[in-house]
């Protein structure tokens, strides 16, 4: 580290003290259960990768993971396939297009061009070796567990919020169904898509994803390596692609770290080799990233100049 802990800690206060007096955007309100959330909450979390964590503000409130839950099932993909392999039958190109996007999928024969989408995503699942849905659905959960700690768990009143209204995923399955781009049954795919992302997470858990990506697959907490290296790079190309939805190109142009935000407020980036940064709070912007998580983040790595395209 180039500065000390108690450096640290006051630049992790400060930006969280500057995401507080934010009062942009929206909780989600599609999903009832999100809606509730409530909208002052506000955290940000750093874990190097020697284990050092850094956290101020809400830290151990447990939140919706939501699409952030994609890169779990993206990186578990490539364990069993291969990168290349998931490359080919799902993608690595942006759509350009909202994340639930029928008209992205339509337009490229359904075929979803990234995990990273919720089209994508449910290929994803169905594309993981699994005996049936209560095997594949418990495979997801244990490594999001691995990726973060045993915290993670599955939230029974999210689960059945998500189920209750995700119709317009159902039909994004058969899409891909009919278009051989479903690898089991859809209604399955869809059923744990959703599961995959009602598991309750802390901005500590997230920043603990982010830094097993940073730490070269090796969660820094638990020690145990999770990911393959090979795996990491393509990974973290997904996410500089696709991870704050249509925001991504600004995201890269603006911080320059690979990051994943989740419409549950949460939001990671990525530091290869040093550290992740996590950013807690559900008020979303128009695409549904969280407004105060982009600004807190974007700060630290601002100040810690971290952007990995800087030559300094």
């Amino acid at each position: 580290m180039t500065y000390s802990k108690d450096q640290l800690q006051a630049l992790v206060d400060e930006a969280v003290t500057m995401g507080r007096q934010c009062h942009d955007g929206a909780n989600a309100d599609y999903i009832p259960f999100l809606a509730g959330v409530p909208s002052e909450l506000c955290g940000l979390s750093i874990v190097w990768c020697d284990g050092t964590l850094i956290h101020s503000g809400d830290c151990d409130y447990g939140f919706a993971l939501e699409s952030i839950s994609k890169v779990c099932s993206m990186a578990l993909a490539m364990e069993q396939k291969g990168a290349e392999m998931v490359r080919e039958k799902i993608g690595a190109e942006p759509t350009g297009l909202p994340f639930n996007s029928v008209m992205a999928l339509t337009t490229h024969q359904d075929k979803p061009l990234t995990p990273l989408v919720n089209a994508g995503a449910m290929a994803t699942v169905s594309f993981l070796d699994a005996a049936d849905k209560e095997s594949r659905w418990r495979m997801i959960l244990k490594f999001q567990q691995q990726m973060m700690s045993e915290r993670v768990t599955l939230s029974d009143e999210v689960n059945q919020s998500e189920q209750d209204t995700n119709f317009h995923n159902r039909a994004i399955a058969w899409l891909l169904y009919a278009a051989g781009n479903c690898f089991c049954d859809p209604m399955e795919a869809c059923e744990v898509y959703t599961r995959q992302c009602s598991t309750l997470v802390t901005c500590d858990d997230l920043a603990t994803l982010g830094a097993t990506l940073a730490n070269n697959g090796t969660n820094p907490i638990t020690g145990k390596q999770v990911i393959q290296s090979e795996n990491i790079t393509p990974i973290l190309a997904e996410m500089t692609m696709e991870g704050l939805y249509e925001f991504s190109g600004d995201w890269a142009f603006l911080v320059g770290l690979p990051g994943k935000s989740g419409v549950g407020g949460g939001l990671v980036s990525v530091v290869p080799g040093k550290m992740a940064i996590a950013g807690f709070s559900p008020p979303l912007d128009e695409v549904g990233n969280s407004v105060r998580a982009m600004r807190m983040i974007r700060h630290v790595a601002n100040q810690l100049n971290l952007n990995v395209y800087s030559p300094h």
